[in-house]
């Protein structure tokens, strides 16, 4: 079995957000990949009104698990699990899909669908420039406040801009619907509220909820290796 994972928005160096999971992984002899997001700058295209966006970042996904060798769990988090519900339509050999604090779309849903009408607090978005990040003074207490120092400080370093037409574009296949598929709910995420977490994932086929923030493979690695050990 390999676990391939998906990052979320607004951040780049996708291995290093899953690293501290990965590593308790590999203690147990299972090996991970982390999937590269052209909409966020990770293959050398810049981010803009004319980058890459979601297609791209589907293609990208689709293009890793392809290359498996073996039975794959695809771990998805936040915008991640938007690139993930199209990616892994049609794709043989993926044995489960789990969302962390993700967004489960239906086809013709797009992150907007999830949205209100004003930007979120946390967001920095440039129209003009078509990119939209996270702000540098949000990122810990949002997103990271029951991470230590050492992580809030390291991943500061990992934001990324994005390119911001990812916001409006709809998902064409909900490929989730043809995996079994389990939803992590983040209890305390301040990023992604609970309460819609769970709307999400009353679309899944298994729910487990988190005392956690929005990124536990962070803050709860051993939790989430377990987890996906259980799988």
């Amino acid at each position: 079995m390999e676990i391939v994972f998906v990052h979320g928005a607004c951040v780049k160096d996708g291995a290093w957000w899953w690293h501290r999971t990965a590593e308790l992984l590999a203690g147990r002899g299972v090996t991970s990949r982390a999937a590269a997001l052209p909409s966020c700058g990770e293959t050398g295209a810049t981010p803009g009104p004319d980058g890459p966006g979601l297609p791209e970042d589907v293609a990208a996904l689709r293009a890793l698990l392809a290359e498996a060798k073996e039975p794959t769990i695809v771990v998805a988090h936040s915008y991640g699990g938007i690139v993930a519900a199209e990616a892994v339509a049609d794709v043989a050999g993926i044995h489960h899909l789990v969302l962390i604090s993700s967004y489960l779309p239906e086809v013709g849903e797009s992150l907007s669908s999830f949205g209100s009408d004003e930007p979120a607090p946390f967001l920095d978005l440039d129209p003009e420039a078509g990119t939209f990040t996270v702000r540098p003074d949000a990122l810990a207490g949002t997103f990271l406040q029951d991470c230590d120092a050492s992580v809030q400080r390291d991943a500061t370093d990992r934001t990324a801009l994005q390119s911001l037409q990812v916001v409006g574009q709809p998902v064409g296949h909900a490929g989730w619907k043809e995996l079994a598929t389990t939803y992590v709910v983040c209890a305390d995420d301040r990023g992604t509220p609970a309460d819609r977490q769970r709307v999400f994932a009353e679309r899944a086929d298994r729910v487990i909820e988190l005392d956690a923030g929005h990124h536990p493979f962070l803050s709860q690695p051993g939790v989430v290796r377990d987890l996906l050990l259980d799988l």
